[in-house]
């Protein structure tokens, strides 16, 4: 009998080792299977989008620069958060207490900055419908670049605030060799709560229904005069036209983001108690997949990100001349 207690433990030859989790075999494999392909997909998928928008210069604009910054905090949720999740719920942490402390933060800090990235763009689609006239002079490259800077240097700076005691002293909320555990203060959980999901949330949803409303109004316009336009005023609509869609799928980019959000921080603010139970694991699961379907609506939505992945699959990129494929 003290053999097999022994062989349950992360580290048998310590006194104060964890237990490996109970699962059968077959539950384990399974687990890691899916688990590890979500992730593979999620990396994969985002590289693409990356690829993409880095390589092409039609490419090069203020929205598709937003679109860049999410599928790097997408990409590098694949490649911490959806990891440590396999190694912590399928066996016990062998990585250390410094590694967990390190792992954590940057995955806060990485799901921080897709917050802000979703604010930012819903604050250019506001522009860009609601103020068309001035949107290419108040929405820049360059200055889209510096918010999308402040995002990730905000997003650093705020973690910072909750993980500098693990930071200084790793693994101080362990309570047994092989755990990789997060603990924070009731008052600072429900400040996180305010700052990462209320407050965004409700900026988010106030600029799209005033986006919905616009864009609305402007589709009847269109309609109503589309059989009397002169050559300057069919252009005109065009451009209306492809912002109208470009706010449509970043649309349906934001509400996919709150819909896998929105349970996990509803079963944050429902306390701990409900976060132990074996169903906080999968609205984690969901929060992390979320950076795993974006790039499948571009791919739904977007026949430029269809084209680039083509030219990037083929190989053709590294073609001379191929920054300057036409791919709108």
């Amino acid at each position: 009998m003290e053999v097999d207690d022994q062989a349950e433990l992360c580290f048998p030859q310590l006194n104060n080792s964890c237990r490996k989790p109970t699962f059968h075999g077959t539950d384990v494999v399974f687990l890691r299977f899916v688990l590890s392909s979500v992730s593979v997909l999620t990396v994969v998928l985002n590289l693409l989008v990356i690829i993409s928008i880095s390589h092409f210069r039609q490419l090069h604009t203020p929205t598709n620069t937003l679109l860049l910054s999410l599928a790097v905090s997408d990409i590098l949720v694949g490649l911490v958060p959806m990891p440590r999740e396999i190694l912590r719920k399928t066996s016990c942490w062998f990585l250390g207490d410094l590694m967990c402390s390190l792992i954590k933060y940057v995955s806060f800090t990485v799901t921080s900055t897709s917050v802000g990235n979703m604010i930012l763009i819903s604050v250019d689609r506001y522009v860009a419908i609601c103020d068309p006239l001035h949107y290419p002079t108040r929405v820049t490259v360059k200055r889209v670049k510096f918010c999308v800077y402040l995002c990730w240097l905000g997003s650093a700076l705020y973690n910072i605030l909750f993980f500098k005691d693990e930071l200084t002293e790793p693994g101080r909320y362990n309570s047994c060799y092989g755990q990789c555990v997060f603990v924070i203060s009731y008052i600072a959980g429900i400040v996180d709560v305010f700052v990462t999901f209320i407050a965004p949330v409700t900026v988010i949803v106030v600029l799209y229904m005033r986006v919905f409303v616009v864009a609305v109004s402007q589709a009847r316009a269109m309609r109503s005069h589309i059989t009397a336009v002169t050559l300057q005023r069919s252009v005109t609509l065009k451009t209306m036209k492809s912002e109208l869609k470009a706010a449509r799928t970043l649309g349906v980019v934001v509400v996919m983001f709150l819909i896998c959000v929105c349970p996990y921080y509803c079963v944050s603010l429902a306390g701990n108690n409900l976060l132990n139970a074996s169903a906080a694991s999968y609205v984690i699961y969901l929060f992390d997949i979320n950076s795993c379907i974006n790039p499948l609506i571009y791919a739904l939505f977007y026949p430029w990100f269809r084209k680039t992945v083509k030219l990037i699959v083929t190989i053709q990129i590294l073609q001379p001349g191929s920054r300057e494929a036409n791919v709108l």
